[in-house]
């Protein structure tokens, strides 16, 4: 019975390796057990997210009486943080300590700063519905400040938590490091959000007190799960009196690098290209192919799907030595197919081509994300790994949210456009303004393929150039 065991064991263990995009991604240094429970941090970030942009959003507009416009502000304001995540890792890089971390003061303090967003955040949107006698004024400052603190919270973990998973890990692990964590990200989305519709089904001010307060509970005590024990002492990498450089240096360093900046370039423009129909989706289903709540419902969850299939042909790709711009275009391509399946759709009323296309966008986003993080986690030394990584995550995070709250002023602008006959008797339909946002978003791609083509060019003559000089140093010995 044993020896069966033992085969039933290893052939498992071949599955895993083979089909798990991060199956492989442990070392002897840093095992399964230790990566699984460092990637808990995207667990959180993931919750917040669903937090902000799903439940709350619609709790405060259905069920709080909240206007609509004062909502998107709220949705918005983590945003504003964005900007500051390659300063916060800049400073987890020269951190000064004499306890030796450098990565463990900034998960903590920004774990402790999403805490404190959700503990009040429940009486600040009760407050903002008008359910008390304080001041108006009130209720939108607490709300806002509710807002602001998970949005830092969150940008703060999850830029320190990738700089410390690269820190931990060899350059040839990052493909399947990346996989991990975007699974883990996602995982804590569909999760949470899964539990929390559960527990809001019998919607009551107290029940949602209590539910955004467990989820700052749960934040606690799943980020001290995750840094406990990772990142290990040493008090002469953090000493107080070592020279650090100012972050306007680093940044000219980094800028001065030749095709930098295009690579910034491409992560806004494919994040933009992919991000501009997230609120449009549904509604497109609903209005243009007259789909149920359910039905739009699902395709969504298959775009989550389809995105967990894109890391892991990112991972397997990237692992078996592909360049990642190479691999970021492919995922590009794929998502110029995708919107041209929505774009279709709708004159010939196909259900199962819209399915196709919302499936593709998850593939190939899922694909382009990947590979543009694993690049950004392979250009950084092990001296700016921090601001390497905030650089990348600014760019994505403001491109993403912009993207998002344009994509709907320019789906209304053009529907108001075609509705009044400006746009001529041909574009009088109801499916003209998300048609437009399509092809805009194909446009981007467009320019997206643009900017990464020079980038897999001089990656090309890099490597040619090291195998050269390799041959010459073997030639000569």
């Amino acid at each position: 019975m044993s020896s069966v065991n033992d085969r039933i064991a290893r052939n498992w263990m071949r599955i895993g390796a083979r089909f798990l995009p991060f199956a492989d991604a442990a070392t002897a240094e840093v095992p399964m057990s230790r990566l699984l429970r460092l990637s808990l941090f995207q667990v959180t970030v993931g919750m917040a997210l669903v937090l902000i942009i799903g439940t709350l959003n619609r709790v405060m507009i259905v069920e709080l009486g909240v206007p609509a416009t004062l909502v998107a502000v709220m949705v918005a304001l983590p945003l504003v943080f964005a900007p500051l995540r390659a300063v916060i890792g800049h400073r987890s890089d020269y951190h000064r300590s004499v306890l030796g971390w450098r990565r463990v003061p900034y998960l903590w303090l920004g774990t402790m700063v999403q805490f404190g967003g959700f503990a009040i955040m429940p009486f600040a949107l009760i407050l903002l519905s008008g359910d008390s006698n304080a001041p108006d004024w009130v209720g939108k400052a607490a709300a806002g400040l509710a807002f602001l603190l998970v949005g830092v919270g969150m940008h703060t973990v999850q830029t320190v938590g990738l700089a410390l998973a690269t820190d931990l890990t060899p350059k040839e692990k990052h493909p399947q490091v990346v996989a991990l964590l975007c699974v883990m990200l996602l995982v804590g989305m569909i999760a949470t959000a899964l539990i929390f519709g559960a527990l809001l089904h019998d919607f009551s001010q107290l029940r949602l007190i209590r539910v955004v307060q467990g989820a700052a509970v749960a934040t606690m005590a799943i980020n001290i799960a995750a840094l406990w024990k990772q990142e290990a002492r040493n008090p002469a990498r953090t000493a107080i009196n070592r020279e650090i450089p100012s972050f306007r240096a680093c940044w000219n360093e980094f800028a001065s690098a030749r095709h930098a900046s295009r690579g910034l370039l491409a992560v806004g423009l494919g994040t933009i290209g992919f991000s501009l129909q997230d609120i449009l989706l549904e509604p497109y289903g609903g209005q243009i192919l007259h789909l149920t709540v359910s039905q739009t419902t699902a395709l969504t969850a298959a775009m989550a799907v389809g995105g967990l299939f894109g890391f892991v042909l990112a991972a397997r790709w990237l692992g078996a030595g592909s360049d990642p711009y190479r691999v970021a275009a492919a995922g590009v391509l794929v998502g110029l197919v995708a919107f041209s399946c929505l774009i279709f759709s709708a004159p010939l009323h196909s259900t199962a081509l819209f399915a196709s296309g919302v499936i593709l966008i998850g593939l190939g986003g899922g694909v382009f994300g990947h590979a543009t993080l694993t690049a950004a986690m392979g250009a950084a030394d092990r001296h700016h790994v921090g601001f390497v990584l905030g650089v990348w995550g600014t760019v994505q995070s403001l491109a993403a949210g912009g993207a998002i709250a344009f994509g709907g002023v320019l789906r209304d602008g053009v529907a108001h456009l075609a509705a009044s006959g400006a746009l001529g008797p041909a574009l009088r339909g109801e499916a003209t303004g998300y048609v437009f946002v399509y092809h805009a978003e194909i446009f981007l791609l467009f320019l997206a393929l643009v900017a990464i083509g020079p980038l897999v060019r001089l990656r090309h003559i890099a490597q040619r150039d090291a195998a050269r000089g390799s041959t010459l140093v073997e030639l000569r010995q």
